[in-house]
């Protein structure tokens, strides 16, 4: 049961068209297909999976976004179905229905990005996929793609394990007008992305060139999809998608709302990160690591990472226990050069539990219990070597997570 999600009410993005359908790719009929119309003078920004086993869907958008200098008008996004681990076959596949799209909508095959989530190590069914095309152009031009339903109808599209969707809105002023971003991502296990999200597209309404859009992209994952880890695995489809489709102002780093713009854009990341772990597979409690006092953001991010990813950590947040020396091993095997045990504070909370290189005084297993028997945990380490910080979200690690991923294909 997912902890405490909640978002902002969806507002649709003018120049963006969804469809989304029961294509036949899952066995239960629910909706496995979302295709995404784009207005021609949209650009768009993008990071994929550092996974050496990328999918045939990242290695061809990847090579559709050199070939089309962001000038994307399509997207194609399964679920039910990786695509992964399938060679030549799967490429050819992944091609042939970008090919089936541009045909059906008349665009450059190039300016249509695939993607797809699902079981590693199966073809697509290609005759599914597309009749499911079909379908989806026949219903896009009808004109009539573009409401909320539509946005709430494709956050739930790309959904594989996850309990609910995944979607939010932010708006900012911008001369006089209000700019609008809405953001939907899918993803509760295999969680710890490398430069890219499980799946997730972000939407704006304002006009930027696409190398300021890169550039605000990559700014915004690494405090939000680069900073959260369920599991410590990295999948072979990760893809992170930002889109501007130019219906609204011009926004450049020059511009004096473009901080306020860049702010909600990273909000939008954020909140779709945090929420990937609050809905994480077995998930009881969201837990945030922050380290501070670190050198530098890599730094603490390792710090951080090495107690989110630790099974015993994270099997203690599940139990409520009170185990600081957990703790301190994760801590401990971070290999941080020449760290100074004692000046390394830990808390669970507000509460000290470890300073000058000994539990701190006044400190109790019964005060730290309390702590983590809430739904929501921090915890905080200070380095005190730096003026660096970076947060880290994760979950608990249950008995569920184990059930889920042990009847994942059955």
């Amino acid at each position: 049961m997912a902890v405490n999600l909640h978002f902002s009410p969806v507002i649709a993005v003018a120049g963006v068209e969804l469809v989304t359908l029961s294509a036949g790719i899952k066995s239960d009929n629910t909706p496995d297909l979302v295709v995404a119309k784009l207005t021609k003078k949209a650009t768009t920004a993008a990071v994929f999976t550092q996974s050496a086993f990328a999918a045939a869907p990242v290695t061809l958008c990847r090579k559709h976004m050199s070939a089309n200098a962001g000038q994307v008008q399509a997207l194609l996004i399964n679920s039910g179905n990786a695509n992964a681990g399938t060679g030549d076959a799967g490429l050819a596949m992944a091609l042939g229905h970008c090919e089936a799209l541009a045909a059906e909508l008349s665009i450059p095959v190039h300016s249509v990005l695939p993607f797809s989530t699902g079981v590693i190590g199966q073809l697509l069914p290609d005759d599914t996929m597309k009749q499911g095309i079909a379908d989806a152009a026949t219903a896009l031009a009808d004109n009539r793609c573009s409401s909320t339903s539509h946005w709430q109808n494709a956050a739930t599209g790309i959904m594989t394990t996850d309990t609910q969707p995944k979607i939010t809105s932010e708006q900012v002023s911008v001369d006089d007008a209000m700019v609008t971003i809405t953001g939907m991502a899918k993803g509760a296990g295999m969680i710890q992305p490398n430069m890219a999200t499980m799946l997730s597209y972000v939407f704006t309404d304002a006009a930027v060139k696409t190398d300021h859009l890169d550039q605000l992209l990559r700014d915004a994952v690494g405090v939000s999809f680069n900073s959260i880890t369920v599991d410590s695995d990295t999948s072979t489809n990760d893809s992170l998608v930002l889109i501007a489709t130019g219906e609204g102002p011009t926004l450049d780093p020059e511009h004096p709302q473009w901080n306020a713009f860049k702010a909600s854009i990273t909000q939008v990341c954020l909140e779709l990160a945090q929420g990937i772990i609050r809905d994480a597979e077995g998930v009881t409690k969201f837990i945030t690591v922050t380290i501070i006092g670190g050198r530098d953001v890599a730094e603490c991010k390792n710090v951080g990472y090495a107690i989110a990813n630790s099974p015993l950590v994270k099997t203690a947040m599940f139990a409520s226990d009170a185990n600081v020396g957990r703790l301190l091993m994760a801590i401990g095997k971070a290999d941080v050069d020449a760290l100074d045990a004692s000046l390394v504070t830990v808390s669970l909370g507000d509460v000290i539990a470890f300073e000058k290189a000994g539990i701190a005084p006044g400190y109790t297993e019964e005060r730290g219990a309390a702590v983590m028997a809430n739904d929501e945990i921090v915890v905080t380490v200070d380095l005190a070597r730096g003026d660096s910080s970076a947060s880290i979200y994760t979950s608990d690690l249950s008995h569920d997570y184990v059930s889920i991923n042990a009847d994942y294909r059955s």
